[in-house]
């Protein structure tokens, strides 16, 4: 997910199709292998939360360019499934989401160093690094020398993106004179990161309050993709180098509670969708 997959309204937080659609892949497929959703499927699912025909067939289209879907024709229609490097996209969210958290309390003191030196005209390659690196944790301590908490592996990150010969990486621990929590305010923007998991927490517990939900489908399909935008820039920071007053941990724990509540709308919504396998 890059930077411009979220509009800021006044309504808040939109996701935009695409980001929409990854949610809608690692709700209902991720976990099916080798599956293809019918494309009117995934119209009526997305048409839930305010993406029109027209632009679910247009992300589709994009997505299928860029390596992330791959389709599959069964007579007069098109069915549409994961590639290999989307699995990796969100396999790795899941991961993010579900396993590690948002709260980082053991943290074993060590660093992950990338350092990277690319040419002034590969402007696209050097957004893309940032923005994959970002999502990995990582923050710019200096111009070309990024740094993350724990040992990260970015291997795949820079190999995908052809970089590998431009690239430098070393785990180490700091030095006793470094100041760490002055490194980390100069690393991360903490308000920022902090804002979002207040406004969260704000959003959703609103929505607890609520008590009635007439269609959890799309609740849960808001709830990831808004959870996702908000971890995202968020490298779990070592949680005992934060302000005690943290907001991740109760922003989480609200994740997790309406979280449980949408959980079966997952199968509610998977009996209706128009599915195939999909052939090698």
């Amino acid at each position: 997910m890059e930077d411009d997959d979220i509009l800021d309204t006044a309504e808040g937080p939109q996701p935009r199709p695409q980001s929409l659609m990854l949610t809608f892949f690692g709700n209902h497929v991720l976990e099916e292998g080798d599956l293809g959703v019918y494309s009117g499927s995934i119209i009526d699912v997305l048409g839930r939360v305010g993406v029109g025909e027209q632009a679910v067939r247009s992300t589709l289209t994009r997505m299928v360019n860029r390596g992330l879907l791959q389709r599959q024709r069964e007579g007069r229609k098109m069915f549409f499934g994961l590639t290999p490097q989307a699995g990796r996209v969100l396999i790795d969210g899941r991961t993010r989401i579900w396993k590690q958290g948002a709260v980082n309390d053991d943290w074993d003191g060590s660093w992950t160093l990338l350092g990277f030196s690319l040419p002034d005209s590969w402007k696209r390659q050097r957004h893309d690094l940032r923005s994959r690196l970002t999502w990995s944790g990582f923050g710019a301590l200096y111009s070309g020398l990024w740094i993350a908490p724990g040992h990260v592996d970015v291997s795949r990150v820079v190999t995908d993106l052809g970089l590998t010969a431009h690239v430098k990486i070393f785990h180490a621990q700091a030095a006793e004179v470094t100041d760490i929590e002055q490194m980390i305010c100069d690393t991360w923007d903490l308000e920022s990161i902090a804002a979002r998991y207040v406004a969260f927490d704000k959003r959703w517990s609103a929505h607890l309050g609520n008590g009635t939900d007439h269609d959890p489908i799309a609740t849960r399909l808001r709830l990831v993709s808004d959870w996702l935008r908000t971890i995202r820039t968020d490298p779990r920071l070592p949680a005992s180098h934060l302000p005690p007053s943290w907001p991740a941990r109760p922003a989480q724990e609200t994740f997790h509670r309406v979280a449980q509540q949408t959980h079966p709308a997952l199968t509610a919504a998977r009996a209706t969708l128009e599915t195939t396998h999909l052939r090698s």
